[in-house]
C-alpha cells in the first residue's frame, strides 16, 4: 500500500511539474553587418570645417542631417558636404565622424550610428 501511494504522489508531482512549464519564445535581436574600416592616419591637421547651410529636411520622412566632414582621399583632403540621412529605427542617433590627433597624426575616426 505504502509503494502505491508513493508512486501516485510521483505520479502527481510530475503532471504538476509539467502543467506550469511554459515555452518562451527566443529573444530575437536584429543587428546590421560589421563593417571594418581601415585606419587613416595623417601626418598633418585637416583644414577647418566648412560652414554649412542646412536646407529644410524632406517632409515625411524621418531623416537626420549629417554635417559635412575632410575625408583623406589621393593624398589630401577633400571636403564632403552634409545630407540628410534616412534613420535606420527610432532608437538610434547619428556620431559625427572627426579627425582626432593622436601621437602627432591626425586619425579618422567615421561617422556611426548608436543605439540610445
Amino acid at each position: 500500500m505504502k509503494i502505491r501511494h508513493v508512486s501516485i504522489l510521483a505520479v502527481l508531482l510530475l503532471a504538476s511539474t509539467a502543467c506550469t512549464v511554459t515555452a518562451v519564445p527566443p529573444r530575437v535581436v536584429v543587428r546590421g553587418p560589421e563593417v571594418v574600416v581601415p585606419e587613416v592616419v595623417v601626418a598633418r591637421p585637416p583644414p577647418p570645417l566648412r560652414i554649412e547651410t542646412v536646407p529644410p529636411p524632406p517632409v515625411g520622412v524621418v531623416v537626420v542631417w549629417q554635417p559635412g566632414h575632410w575625408r583623406w582621399e589621393r593624398g589630401d583632403y577633400v571636403w564632403h558636404p552634409g545630407h540628410y540621412e534616412r534613420r535606420p529605427a527610432n532608437a538610434v542617433q547619428w556620431v559625427q565622424p572627426e579627425w582626432v590627433e593622436r601621437g602627432g597624426q591626425w586619425v579618422f575616426r567615421p561617422g556611426h550610428w548608436v543605439y540610445r
